[in-house]
């Protein structure tokens, strides 16, 4: 019953908001929109959209077929995508989103080898996902995820790639510096910076602090690194962050490190991928390659 047109339609419809414009869109005529939707409607038997003087609303039923859109229509355009480059003798493109902005230098290093095994593939890197990356993954606007937060889904594969260690940031001059590690009620004082994620992503909160039943004084959020870490260095406040990380930046900056908890937070960086992409050779390799590379 339900056809790709009717899909593209539409989406073309809640874009563009007239007749004319998503007809225009789509490169069809007003009145074969027109009929394609109300055949969809008489199959149906209910309306798909109501005019609203030059504009047009979806009606519930609209609404639904708008989602179902919005979901498969990337899926089509990405299997295109593909289809078109092995038809030319491409192999592909792998688009990598980061949630994870401080792992770019090490990707550096897994991207050269690939790009020498692989020379028909491209590779892309987009930082804008640093920080809601999922939705990109399932939205096919990229094929593989960086993350050290990875949130399990049934339609997704994460592959650990290498481990580290998170650590307490504190000034050299902090009372805290001293100690090999902290607990989570001297912390009850402090003032936390972190990356603008949710709470019950970051392991100070999921991993320490809320199963201690402890919180902090006041929770900031600071989106670069660079920036947090000055901020923690002039004595502002503290923060959680990866090992290697932090030595990158002890030398220029007065900041040391203590393990959080006696045991410490033990981590790893993920590649997260759709569920079934594993068996797309060059996708397959590439997460070898990483864990290959520390």
């Amino acid at each position: 019953m339900l056809e790709r047109i009717h899909l593209a339609i539409l989406s073309a419809i809640e874009e563009q908001g007239t007749l004319t414009q998503a007809a225009e869109t789509l490169n069809l005529t007003q009145s074969a929109l027109s009929h394609s939707i109300k055949k969809l409607e008489g199959q149906i038997g209910t309306p798909i959209w109501e005019k609203q003087g030059r504009s047009l609303r979806l009606t519930s039923a609209g609404r639904r077929i708008h989602a179902l859109s919005r979901r498969l229509l990337p899926q089509f355009e990405h299997t295109e995508l593909l289809l078109k480059q092995i038809a030319k003798g491409e192999m592909g493109s792998l688009r990598i989103g980061m949630e994870c902005h401080p792992c770019y230098q090490w990707l550096l290093k897994v991207v050269a080898p690939f790009l020498e095994q692989w020379p028909a593939v491209d590779v892309d890197v987009r930082q804008e996902f640093q920080f809601g990356g999922l939705r990109a993954l399932f939205d096919y606007e990229i094929d593989m995820l960086v993350t050290p937060d990875p949130l399990f889904k049934p339609e997704l594969e994460y592959f650990p790639v290498f481990g580290y260690e998170h650590r307490l940031v504190v000034a050299k001059s902090h009372p805290l510096a001293e100690q090999q590690w902290v607990s989570p009620q001297q912390l009850s004082n402090e003032v936390l910076f972190t990356y603008p994620v949710e709470p019950e992503r970051l392991d100070i909160f999921s991993q320490f602090l809320n199963p201690a039943k402890c919180s902090v004084r006041q929770h900031k959020v600071i989106e670069t690194t660079e920036i947090m870490l000055q901020m923690v260095a002039s004595g502002r406040g503290i923060c959680a962050l990866p090992g290697w990380l932090v030595q990158e930046y002890e030398s220029s900056l007065p900041i040391t490190s203590l393990r959080i908890g006696k045991q410490g937070i033990q981590k790893d960086i993920y590649l997260g991928i759709r569920k079934g992409d594993e068996q797309i050779p060059y996708v397959s390799e590439f997460i070898n390659l990483a864990k290959k590379t520390s």
